[in-house]
Formats: C-alpha cells, sequence, structure tokens
C-alpha cells in the first residue's frame, strides 16, 4: 500500500507542480522597462501552399516561446524578480526578447524565399505592435506575379559529361517548361549532376562549376534558364579516375598504430593491403564488404557502402575513407581506410518496473558482449534476465519468478554447405545460433522449463526489405502443476488448464518473418510499417512418426516417449505513420495474430498463446490480465483464480490496435528532449476452446459481439529523448471493460467515485483488485 501511495503522492505533486507553472505571475515581469517578449508571428499575404516554409525564416528569437519551456526557464532563471545573469541553469528556453536586428533579417530572408520560388517582384514588410511588454510582429508580403519557365537549356564544353548528362537526365530532373520558376529545383538538378559524376569517376568535380543564367527580359512574366557546366581551370576537360589499390589499417582500440610485434600484414589479389596493429582481425571475412576493385571508375557510392558496412560490423567505433592521387601522374587513385576498433568486450545492463493498483514487479538483465571472438566480427551475446511479479496486498505474496539465460553468437554471414551469393549490398547478413534456459515458477501452481536452440538467417532483400528465417528451431518444455492443484483444477471442471500447463513435450519447428520499411521508424516521414511473423512447428516430426510408426501415447504420437507439438502460428503488424510537422507524429497500428493447433495435439501450450496488456500492447492493462473474450475471473473459486494469475487470460486469436500521437515538449531538461505522447489502445484475446465450464460465448470470437468483447484504453506518458535511448513513462487508463456486463463496461464511469465499485469487484474477484490506472516504465518507444 505504501508504494501505490507514493506513487499517487508523485502524480499530484506532478499536476500540482504544472499548475503552478502555468497559474503564476507574466513573464513579463522579469524584463526591463524598454524590453518586449515577441507573443506572435505571423505571415500575411503569401500562398497557402508557401506559408509554412515561408514561416521557417522567421528568426527563432522572433517567434514566440513555448510556454512550458519558457516557465521552466524562469522558475529557474529568475531572481528578486530579475531574469540571472551568471549561473544560469541549463533547462528550458531564455525568453525571446524583441529584436529590431532580428525581425530585419527575418523579413529580408522572407523576400528571399520567394523570390526563390519564382516571384521576383516580391516585397515583403514587417510590422511591429508592442502593448504591455507584448510583442506581436507580423510580416505583410506582396507577391506579385509568378514568373514561368520557358526554356531550359545547358552548354558543357566536355563532350563526355554533356553525353553522359544528356543520357541520364530524364531519370532526375526536376524541371519542365511551362513550371512555375523554382530555384530549389535547380538546385536539386546541380546535387543531381554532383552525385552522377562523382559515382561515374569524376573524382576532382565540385559542385560550383554548374551554374545557371537566368533571363527574365523575355516579358509576359517569363524566364529562361541556361545551365552551364564550366571545365576546370586551364583544362579542356574533366579528368576521369579509376581505382588503383586498395590500404586497409586498422589501429588499436586506442587509435594509434603501436605495437610491440609490428602489425600483421597481409596481400590480397595484389590490390588490398591489409595491415592490423591491434592483431585482432582476419581480412577476409571483411573483404566482401569492401566494394573497391582495381581499375574500376571512382565512385562515391561504393565509398559510401563500404563505410555502411563496416560500421555495421559493430566492431568499429571510427572509419575514414580517404583516397591519395598516385605520384606517377596518372589518372589512378588509391583508396586509404583507416579504421579504430571498439573495445572487445563490454557489459550493459537493463531493466523495467510496472505496477498497478495491488501488485508490482520488476524485470532485470544483463548482457555481456564479446565483439570479436573468431577475428572475423563474430558476436557473442551471454544474457541473463531476472523478473518478479508481487501481490504486496496478500502479505507481499511472491506469485511468479521468471530466471532466463542465454548465448547468441552471430556471425556476418550467412552460413551453409552450399554457395549463397553476397547479400551485403542492402546490410550485413548475418547468422545467429542460439540457446537459453527459462526457468518460470507460479506460487503453488506451476513450474516451468523451457529450453529453446535454434539457427536464425537475417538479411536484406533492399533497403526497407528485410527477411529473418530461422529452419530449425528445437524446443524442449517440462511444465508440472503443482499436484494439488492439478486435482482440484480437474475436480472443479477444468482440465482445460491442465492440458495447456501440466505437459512436457519436444517442438521441431521453422519461423520466418518480413520486416517492410524498419528502417524508417526513427524518421518523421510519412510511410506505412508492415511485419509478418509465422511459426510452423512438428510437420517434419509428423511425417517421421508416421514413416516410422513411433507408438502413442494417450492417443497421441510420441518422440522419445515426449508428446511432439503441431501447430501454426502468425502474427502481422501493420502502422500507418504520418508527419504533422516538426518533431510531430500520428500513428496508427493493427496488430492482429491467429494461432492454431493440429494433428497431434488439440491446444497449445501457454508458451504458443497470445497474450495482451503491457507497456508495449494495451496499456491501461499489466500483461496477461485481459482477456479472453467477455471472460471474468470471478467464476473462478478464489484458490483457482489465486494460483492462475497470469496463467488463464491467454488465447489463440488476438486482435489489437493502437492510436497514438507524439510531440516535442522540451528541447532541453537536463540535457535531454522531453516528448509527450497521448494514445487509445483497443484490442483482446480469444479461444478456440471453451475454459471449463465458461460458455463458448464468453471466451470465443463472435463477429457479431465484436465490440462488446473489446477492450478499449487511453492515456498519455512522456519520453525522456537521450538520443542513445529514450527512457519512457506511460500512465493507461481502462475506459471499457469487455469483463462485465453490457451495461458496466464503460468502467470510465466510475473513475473519479470508485469506492464502492472496486469494493464490490473485491468481494467478486479476490484477491485479485481492481486498478483504472495502470503505470508503465520502460526503455524505447512501445512500437
Amino acid at each position: 500500500m505504501k508504494a501505490y501511495l507514493n506513487v499517487y503522492n508523485f502524480l499530484l505533486a506532478s499536476i500540482a507542480l504544472l499548475l503552478l507553472i502555468f497559474s503564476g505571475c507574466s513573464p513579463t515581469r522579469y524584463l526591463n522597462e524598454n524590453e518586449a517578449l515577441v507573443r506572435s508571428s505571423k505571415i500575411k499575404g503569401v500562398d497557402n501552399q508557401f506559408t509554412e516554409e515561408a514561416g521557417l525564416y522567421i528568426q527563432q528569437s522572433v517567434r514566440p516561446n513555448s510556454r512550458l519551456n519558457l516557465a521552466l526557464y524562469n522558475l529557474l532563471n529568475t531572481k528578486d524578480g530579475k531574469y540571472r545573469t551568471d549561473r544560469i541553469k541549463d533547462i528550458g528556453e531564455a525568453p525571446h526578447i524583441l529584436d529590431s536586428t532580428m525581425v530585419e533579417i527575418s523579413r529580408n530572408e522572407i523576400e528571399k524565399f520567394l523570390f526563390k520560388k519564382g516571384f521576383f517582384r516580391a516585397k515583403v514588410k514587417a510590422e511591429v505592435e508592442v502593448q504591455k511588454k507584448r510583442a506581436f510582429v507580423t510580416f505583410v508580403a506582396t507577391q506579385g506575379p509568378s514568373y514561368k519557365l520557358r526554356n531550359y537549356s545547358y552548354e558543357i564544353p566536355d563532350s563526355a559529361v554533356k553525353d553522359l548528362y544528356s543520357s541520364r537526365r530524364s531519370a532526375f530532373t526536376r524541371i519542365s517548361e511551362g513550371m512555375r520558376y523554382d530555384e530549389d529545383s535547380l538546385k536539386y538538378e546541380s546535387m543531381q549532376v554532383f552525385d552522377m559524376l562523382k559515382n561515374n569517376g569524376y573524382y576532382d568535380y565540385v559542385q560550383q562549376y554548374m551554374h545557371c543564367l537566368l533571363d527574365t527580359n523575355i516579358g509576359n512574366h517569363l524566364v529562361d534558364v541556361n545551365a552551364i557546366i564550366n571545365n576546370p581551370p586551364n583544362r579542356d576537360r574533366h579528368l576521369v579516375y579509376n581505382i588503383f589499390n586498395t590500404n586497409i589499417t586498422v589501429n588499436t582500440s586506442n587509435g594509434d598504430s603501436l605495437s610491440r610485434k609490428g602489425p600483421k600484414s597481409l596481400v590480397v589479389d595484389s590490390q588490398y593491403y591489409f595491415k592490423d596493429y591491434s592483431g585482432r582481425f582476419r581480412f577476409k571475412p571483411f573483404s566482401k564488404y569492401i566494394f573497391f576493385n582495381k581499375f574500376d571508375l571512382y565512385d562515391n557510392e561504393k565509398r559510401d557502402l563500404t563505410y555502411n558496412r563496416l560500421y555495421e560490423l559493430n566492431v568499429f567505433k571510427n572509419i575514414s575513407i580517404e583516397y591519395t592521387k598516385r605520384k606517377d601522374d596518372s589518372t589512378n587513385l588509391d583508396v586509404n581506410i583507416l579504421a579504430t576498433p571498439l573495445k572487445k568486450m563490454s557489459n550493459r545492463v537493463e531493466g523495467e518496473f510496472t505496477f498497478n493498483s495491488g501488485s508490482s514487479g520488476f524485470n532485470i538483465g544483463n548482457t555481456y558482449s564479446n565483439r570479436n571472438v573468431f577475428g572475423g566480427a563474430e558476436q557473442l551475446d551471454v544474457k541473463f534476465r531476472y523478473g518478479i511479479l508481487r501481490d504486496w496486498r496478500d502479505q507481499n505474496r511472491l506469485y511468479n519468478r521468471d530466471f532466463q539465460i542465454g548465448a547468441n553468437l552471430t556471425f556476418p554471414r550467412l552460413l551453409a554447405p552450399f554457395r549463397i551469393p553476397s547479400m551485403g549490398r542492402f546490410g550485413i547478413p548475418r547468422t545467429t545460433i542460439s540457446s537459453s534456459l527459462q526457468v518460470s515458477d507460479w506460487s503453488n501452481a506451476l513450474s516451468n522449463r523451457l529450453f529453446i536452440n535454434s539457427i536464425t538467417y537475417n538479411w536484406a532483400e533492399t533497403p526497407f526489405r528485410f527477411h529473418s528465417l530461422t529452419p530449425i528451431n528445437i524446443e524442449y518444455r517440462d511444465g508440472r502443476l503443482d499436484p494439488a492443484f492439478r486435482d482440484t483444477l480437474i475436480e472443479q471442471g477444468n482440465r482445460i488448464y491442465v492440458e495447456t500447463n501440466d505437459r512436457q513435450y519436444i517442438n521441431l519447428g521453422s519461423q520466418y518473418s518480413f520486416t517492410f520499411n524498419n528502417i524508417k521508424l526513427n524518421s518523421y516521414e510519412n510511410f506505412i510499417y508492415f511485419r509478418n511473423f509465422t511459426d510452423v512447428g512438428g510437420n517434419t516430426l509428423a511425417l517421421l512418426a508416421n514413416a516410422l510408426d513411433l507408438p502413442k501415447n494417450g492417443g497421441v504420437r510420441t518422440l522419445f516417449r515426449l508428446r511432439y507439438l503441431q501447430y501454426a502460428k502468425t502474427e502481422f503488424d501493420l502502422r500507418l505513420y504520418r508527419s504533422l510537422g516538426g518533431e510531430r507524429q500520428f500513428i496508427a497500428r493493427l496488430n492482429p495474430g491467429v494461432a492454431y493447433p493440429y494433428g497431434n495435439i488439440s491446444d497449445l501450450p501457454f508458451e504458443k498463446k497470445f497474450f495482451v496488456g503491457g507497456s508495449t500492447s494495451i496499456r491501461a492493462w499489466q500483461a496477461r490480465t485481459l482477456g479472453p473474450g467477455n471472460y471474468n475471473r470471478a467464476v473462478r473459486s478464489q484458490e483457482i483464480r489465486e494460483r492462475l494469475t497470469n496463467l488463464d487470460q491467454l488465447g489463440e486469436i488476438k486482435l489489437e490496435g493502437n492510436f497514438e500521437y507524439r510531440f516535442k515538449m522540451l528541447d532541453n531538461l537536463f540535457g535531454a528532449k522531453l516528448k509527450g505522447g497521448v494514445f487509445a489502445d483497443y484490442g483482446n484475446v480469444w479461444t478456440f476452446n471453451k475454459l471449463g465450464d465458461v460458455p463458448s460465448a464468453k471466451v470465443q470470437l463472435k463477429l457479431n459481439e465484436l465490440f462488446n468483447q473489446i477492450a478499449i484504453g487511453t492515456g498519455a506518458g512522456l519520453r525522456f529523448d537521450l538520443d542513445y535511448f529514450v527512457f519512457r513513462f506511460d500512465v493507461g487508463v481502462k475506459v471499457k471493460d469487455p469483463q462485465f456486463g453490457d451495461d458496466d463496461q464503460w468502467v470510465i464511469k466510475h473513475l473519479f467515485n470508485n469506492r464502492e465499485f472496486k469494493d464490490q469487484y473485491r468481494q467478486t474477484n479476490s484477491p485479485d483488485r481492481y486498478g483504472f490506472l495502470q503505470y508503465n516504465f520502460g526503455i524505447g518507444l512501445p512500437f
């Protein structure tokens, strides 16, 4: 109870602090007499399609402060009614005080912007109104007519460059006759020409060689553009360069090239000169990710590709790639790659804490990594995780304990007994061999041991399409119910929980996942994300069992006296990301799944079933405390409710969805960006089979009753963005709970007057308690 009161008091204190900040004195009270705080800056007279972009040219100090940013700054950086001039705290945002110089710069920049967009006669004036130390700035534009492009022509003295430009221009140009003149389109053309030449041998080419001449004297608001690509000074053409030798040098982790024994040296194919002062690396595993070949044309794309792949190996902290012209006065270049490795070993500790009204838990984990086991960027990760769930209302009862330990050995290539073509152009292909053991215990209910071994191949088909295939996944599970509890379940007609949990099995299966647009998840673009995961088990064992006529036990086939699983499981994750400008974003997510047992089994063990709730799911519910369907745990005896905690609210069908609006709140809060999120989550799980004596209509999916079976939650959260990771705190609020009857599902109506509701729930569902709020702490975004 003490923990709950502490959280409650913390929330009240946070709300009180925010109210204090926003209801405080006027921020202008700290200004001098001749100063004014910018409260508004607007643009008038600009076409709607350009208004937002034109606003970007208003200097930051001429834009109004964020109220929260300014309030935090004022809270910590004022003294005796004035702004401090020393020991200024770097938090929030200093007041934007009206500065006529910045207003003039803004006016001039907006005018230049309109000129670039084809309004050659545009004029902008600034109007400033000051009232009670508050400044209101308006930029009034007179655009004038827009000029259209009549002719686009180009002059290129170098015939080879001209032929290359002429043949490839149609693939990238944004310039067409009749369009409104747009300087950005001309700059884009120049950048595309730069990339084209840099990728075709023109090492010395610089963007300044290309410029455009405008002729606006035609009349009728038309303009002619003539693009010119000049030759280098004192040359009659642009030189084309080829790659000659490639020198690869690996320093020590300290960044130097000192070694008692000297470097490990190797020459390969009379073109790759490898020196390793760290003594830790073999050249061959890296060679496939160095995309330079002797006598190839100089190509910027190959340099970028080599950079990306070498960094992606996760063994180097610094890489530089430079070119030197050979002294024989030829047009050949030597490539010099200098790499500084990361420290070979590292250790990372992670943790998570979750709690609601009545229960709390934590997970703590540690990962040890060795980044270069065999000298070819192979990575060994040894992980362990320990977690508990505790009910502090029932004499601090520990009702779940979970321990996991595992090891992954990852090779930066696809290991196979046959030749596989190189797949490194869009990402490092990887082979991961893994083994893990999970030990879970539910107090007086279940002990479970799960041992998994697998081999997985990961590769990128394109920058946006990623595949993961696990052809071999071997599982051994030993799950045993407490004998007395098992007898109680059978006596009370709940054999389904015995079949699900009290079983030992072996499973041989395969898994496959496909991901689209994972590379864009950290951007603010408009895009669609998609992921599918499929898990199929038992078919190979079934063929083997039938062929060998393996013995049956209780009507099912066994291998080594163990039942084997047969099932198919698939899950989809579809998201729509929409940018709302700046660091504001809206995400809609749909996450359905189905798992179907067949053949040798009639029901799945709980590891293969779906659950909802938790910090990355429906956040108003704790994990494994929602569903299936309209299931209410009041139909069970108190003893079974207590022992089946987190074991009875699972299903073979899942439907989950989320809506989330994300936005930035503060640029600097103790060194982190503070971002906010507002969300609404919905969903549930359902079963194929009845849950003992619970009517099937309560737990099985009925399309005509779908809305009646859906849970809805909402809430808000804070994200502390430290660049290298995001610390997240979310508060979820239950809105609609399907465990209740039709008239009582909208539990939100009891949120502020809930004592009677909670007392009644405690009487029917003890030891469960009803919590309207769910607090989630975690690392990273929920999706």
